[in-house]
């Protein structure tokens, strides 16, 4: 089964910055819209952003201003621009189709201090 790769996170101190990044092999990456989710501990996995094959974008309100989500293509990598960083934001990050098809990875884990 296809399972995303993600890699990049790690401890960062409040208002710091952070890039991860997600492989995806075996699907048709180009035509697929991607997204980034997270799970804190204790709370259900959330929506944070997504971006269509065409290059559009959407937030969470949580992270508007905050996140950038690009991709390429070529390199079939998803990739989480993460700036001004906030002790809520600790997570792990996983990617996934935007509709969540694909067998979720072990994502990466995001800790943010205060």
């Amino acid at each position: 089964q296809v399972q995303p790769v993600e890699s990049g996170g790690g401890l960062v101190q409040a208002g710091g910055s952070l890039r991860v990044s997600c492989v995806v092999s075996g699907i048709n990456f180009n035509v697929n819209n991607m997204a980034w989710y997270r799970q804190a501990p204790g709370k259900q996995r959330e929506l944070v952003a997504v971006i269509t094959s065409g290059g559009d974008k959407r937030y969470a309100d949580s992270v508007k201003g905050r996140f950038t989500i690009s991709r390429d293509n070529g390199k079939r990598t998803l990739y989480l621009q993460m700036n001004n960083l906030r002790p809520e934001d600790t997570a792990v990050y996983s990617c996934n189709t935007a509709s969540g098809y694909l067998q979720w990875g072990q994502g990466t884990q995001v800790t943010v201090s205060s």
